[in-house]
């Protein structure tokens, strides 16, 4: 029994590892590659008369606390107004729609070209509004926001120039954080994204690796997306899917990390868990549908490891919670570790699992030009999140490898009124459980001698109480603001306030 149980430890171990090694591969090849990353980085300008048409797209779905900012941030473009459209597709089922007709109606009396769009129904979810405002579309390029974003007035003429070379397909940019000191929440969920867009998308874009469209924030070649084969929705990353099939198509992408775009993150843990669990699922869906063809194609063997990396990440979560559950017999039934096996084996292995982790956030916060000792700070939370997570995501890991496509639950908004769109989520009892089994762990590892899995049993404790703790609270209203029963009033009543709804849509309205 201690055979397997030392079996089945040490590959969850390595497995683990292997992904903590492509984070430093990763860091490796910003700073290999920086020439091509910062060459990027200069802008391409082009004469007012040669520039191309444009269509922004703004894809809504009940987001009256944010629609009128952003409305007024896409008006607030500078372009050319004869080379320039604006489509908000609405799908909105609340007073969202009031607010953005008049918006649109406002943009139109200043002389912008802006079109207010509404489909039958709301079949294919954002990935369906995008198609269908598409076919109506008159720009040769295609810019996209979601409506929690704040498109800054240069973002078009920022990077509108990289379209001169017909070989580029789409130009992503960086995610920058509106609200990211609001919460020990926030400012980990911003190291989270800091990481994705300053190391990975930037390692990726220098080496010649395939990346993604993050789904807002940046600008597509309309040709690019017809040769794709255009947006579809049989995954819940519409984004992913569509980038690697434009990149597989031949299209180039490029990654602007200097130039921002203002965002809100999600304040409350019911909301982000909602958020990672389509992200998770969606990833594997796109695993699913296009791994095989992405190993059959003409990549380079560099390029189809890294896109494996790329696709299955979430595999991790899995692994997670099988570590949490292997650690308490481990400890139990396996001898205490001597000096020299701890100084030979436990402390390589810990500086590999962490030290990867520390250098890849670090990186992030640097190339922003924020102090190293920020991410360092924060990089115990972060871990003890993302163990918190776990359960979470593995359940959308393995919904992900059992079925295609999905509800999709946006994103609740807090813009100008917090608490006006409030998430619905079950009990964490998975959380509580694995809370209780760290406990466990702590106790034994100090009672067997294991004293250098104790601060990781802790750790893991620590964010599986601190997400349980969150979603209690927030679903039962524990030390919920007033302001959420002061904006009751404007909740207009429609089939998704009835609690049935709520509960298949993951989201219900206060009140």
């Amino acid at each position: 029994m201690q055979i397997v149980l030392l079996a089945l430890y040490c590959t969850v171990l390595l497995v683990l590892c292997t992904y903590g090694a492509h984070r430093a591969s990763l860091v490796f090849q910003c700073l290999r590659h920086k020439r091509r990353i910062d060459r990027a980085a200069r802008p391409v300008i082009v004469p007012d008369s040669e520039l191309p048409t444009v269509t922004v797209q703004l894809p809504l779905y009940n987001e009256a606390t944010v629609v009128r900012r952003l409305l007024d941030a896409a008006g607030a473009l500078d372009y050319p107004s004869d080379r320039l459209e604006l489509q908000v597709l609405d799908d909105s089922t609340d007073e969202t729609q009031g607010i953005a007709r008049a918006a649109v109606e406002e943009l139109r009396e200043r002389g912008i070209n802006a079109v207010y769009l509404r489909r039958p129904d709301r079949h294919g979810y954002k990935a369906g509004a995008l198609d269908f405002g598409l076919k109506q579309a008159s720009g040769e390029l295609i810019a996209i926001f979601d409506a929690d974003f704040v498109p800054q007035a240069s973002f078009l003429k920022d990077i509108v120039g990289h379209f001169s070379d017909p070989r580029i397909g789409m130009v992503q940019t960086r995610w920058e954080h509106m609200n990211r000191d609001h919460s020990l929440l926030t400012s980990i969920q911003a190291l989270m994204l800091d990481g994705h867009h300053m190391v990975e998308n930037r390692a990726r874009f220098g080496a010649g690796n395939m990346f993604n469209f993050s789904g807002t924030g940046g600008m597509w070649r309309r040709r690019a997306i017809q040769d794709a084969g255009g947006w579809e929705h049989d995954t819940l990353t519409e984004d992913l899917d569509l980038s690697y099939r434009a990149q597989l198509a031949g299209w180039r992408f490029v990654y602007r990390g200097d130039v921002l775009t203002p965002a809100e993150l999600p304040e409350d843990m019911s909301s982000f868990r909602a958020q990672q669990y389509r992200w998770a699922k969606g990833t594997v869906q796109t695993a699913r549908k296009l791994l095989l063809r992405v190993a059959k194609s003409e990549l380079t063997l560099a390029q189809r490891i890294e896109a494996c990396f790329h696709m299955l990440p979430h595999l991790a979560y899995p692994m997670m919670v099988l570590l949490t559950l292997l650690l308490l017999p481990a400890l139990l039934l396996m001898p205490a570790s001597d000096v020299r096996t701890l100084l030979l084996i436990d402390l390589p292995l810990c500086i590999g699992a962490t030290g990867s982790l520390a250098t890849f956030y670090t990186m992030a916060e640097v190339a922003q030009g924020r102090p190293a000792s920020g991410a360092l700070k924060r990089l115990p939370a972060l871990i003890a999140l993302g163990a918190g997570l776990a359960p979470h995501l593995s359940t959308a890991v393995f919904d992900g490898m059992r079925s295609m496509a999905g509800e999709f639950v946006r994103t609740p908004k807090r813009g100008e009124q917090r608490g006006r769109y409030r998430q619905y989520a079950k009990l964490p009892m998975n959380e509580i459980a694995l809370a209780a089994v760290c406990a466990g762990s702590v106790v034994a590892s100090i009672s067997t001698g294991h004293y250098f899995a104790t601060p990781f049993a802790a750790l893991f404790m620590s964010g599986y109480t601190y997400v349980a703790a969150l979603v209690i609270q927030e679903q039962f209203g524990f030390g919920r603001s007033t302001d959420a029963t002061a904006t009751e009033a404007v909740v207009e009543a429609s089939p998704e306030s009835s609690r049935s709804a709520a509960e298949a849509s993951g989201m219900a309205p206060v009140g």
